[in-house]
């Protein structure tokens, strides 16, 4: 793993963490474990409503700290209830936190290769809906990060379950001094979270 990465992550690892938050976060552990259990793959699918920020930082982190704790059989997915583009500033907070970003296509929906190591294969991550035959359509665990997702999509085809892991939107700082910093602490309580989860896994 890229060494900033690393050093980002021991960070992350001291953030605390409220007891009722981890209750939330413990029914995505209970699915992480007993698919781990059956020895079959885990796949999650962070869903948020324009697939832009939450839930590419979802996905991204929770992909990560799978590797980080030698979790195998994991695959992150993301996707929205509409289409538009993952925001820039995720790219460049993510980047700024050690991981290595590509944008690979200058579509005006643009598609990115995010890595956090060198040897393994790159996350491909761009805005689609969260059932995009990109995605899977069976067998995978929805994760709601944004209470319109969670609330405009009552029913996710293909889902084993449907956990809501919900995070303020950094895009209500979007253009002003906050921002920068706002985003920066999204992704690292995403972090912190994702950590928290996979950690647990024996």
């Amino acid at each position: 793993m890229y060494l900033k990465l690393n050093e980002t992550i021991g960070n992350v690892s001291n953030l605390p963490i409220e007891q009722e938050r981890k209750s939330i976060l413990d029914a995505l552990v209970d699915y992480i474990q007993n698919k781990k259990d059956l020895n079959e793959e885990i796949r999650l699918n962070f869903i948020c409503t324009h697939n832009s920020r939450r839930s590419h930082l979802g996905q991204i982190w929770a992909q990560t700290m799978a590797f980080h704790f030698n979790v195998t059989n994991v695959f992150c997915y993301s996707g929205g209830t509409e289409v538009t583009a993952m925001f820039p500033k995720v790219g460049e907070t993510l980047n700024e936190q050690g991981f290595e970003i590509f944008r690979i296509s200058d579509a005006a929906n643009p598609i990115y290769a995010v890595k956090y190591d060198e040897c393994e294969h790159p996350l491909i991550c761009f805005s689609k809906t969260f059932d995009d035959v990109f995605n899977p359509n069976s067998k995978f665990a929805a994760i709601m990060t944004c209470s319109s997702a969670d609330e405009g999509c009552p029913f996710v085809a293909g889902s084993e379950i449907r956990l809501p892991i919900r995070y303020e939107d950094p895009k209500a700082f979007d253009g002003t001094e906050l921002m920068n910093a706002k985003y920066e602490e999204r992704s690292l309580q995403i972090a912190a979270e994702m950590f928290y989860v996979f950690s647990q896994i024996k």
